[in-house]
């Protein structure tokens, strides 16, 4: 094989198993450089650009592989899925933690844009690193799910991915983001039992609408994925 066909391969590689884009973001918002690879818009790099911004970021040890394609998974296939009936202008996603959804709603949903919390510092860090990188559809915040700074209705959809398990006050928040969601609320669980410490919740449908009820919202849609349950609470 050619240099070039084997330069060509690993780009392809790279470019399948990575959301290139993101990581580009986050290697020049993690790493103090100049040039076109830094002063460019984020949009306008090239795959070879984007590469090689990847390159830099593998040479700094930042842990890029947080950005590998994860559209595959059933839980976020769903998501995404119900997403794309909604066509929401405006997201809040809770709990973004390392991207697993983020980065597939990013890359599906090119105009999208995105306010993420997390009660995690260095979460909020790797994110705002992104930010700073060029991805300015996406904006990120160190805050609480049970006490959020946003307006009623501010936001078209609320995501609540895989967090409600490790929220004590869980009625407080289902109340926040049902309060500031204008037209839908998607939660995710898990739906068996599992040996993480972390999680101390096990939700069935029944608490579930449960949860929604006290909230306000009484039209709820259920989804079960791989050891999964995913809602969908209607507002209004």
């Amino acid at each position: 094989m050619s240099l070039n066909l084997c330069l060509n391969f690993i780009l392809m590689s790279n470019a399948n198993r990575y959301y290139l884009l993101p990581a580009a973001a986050y290697v020049r918002g993690m790493t103090a450089g100049q040039g076109p690879l830094y002063d460019l818009p984020l949009a306008s790099l090239s795959v070879e650009q984007c590469d090689a911004l990847f390159e830099i970021g593998k040479a700094h040890e930042l842990k890029l592989h947080r950005f590998k394609r994860t559209m595959d998974l059933p839980r976020v296939q769903k998501v995404l899925g119900l997403l794309r009936g909604l066509q929401p202008q405006n997201l809040l996603d809770i709990g973004t933690g390392r991207g697993v959804f983020l980065w597939p709603l990013l890359d599906t949903f090119p105009d999208l844009s995105v306010q993420c919390v997390d009660i995690l510092p260095h979460r909020v860090e790797g994110l705002e690193a992104v930010v700073n990188g060029g991805l300015a559809r996406l904006s990120a915040d160190l805050q609480d799910v049970t006490a959020l700074p946003f307006g009623d209705k501010q936001f078209d959809v609320v995501t609540f991915l895989e967090t409600l398990e490790h929220i004590p006050a869980t009625e407080r928040a289902i109340q926040e983001v049902c309060r500031v969601a204008q037209r839908g609320v998607i939660i995710s669980v898990p739906s068996k039992p599992d040996e993480n410490p972390e999680h101390i919740h096990l939700f069935d449908q029944g608490m579930i609408r449960g949860l929604f009820a006290q909230a306000g919202v009484m039209k709820v849609k259920f989804h079960f994925v791989l050891n999964h349950l995913v809602a969908l609470g209607f507002i209004g």
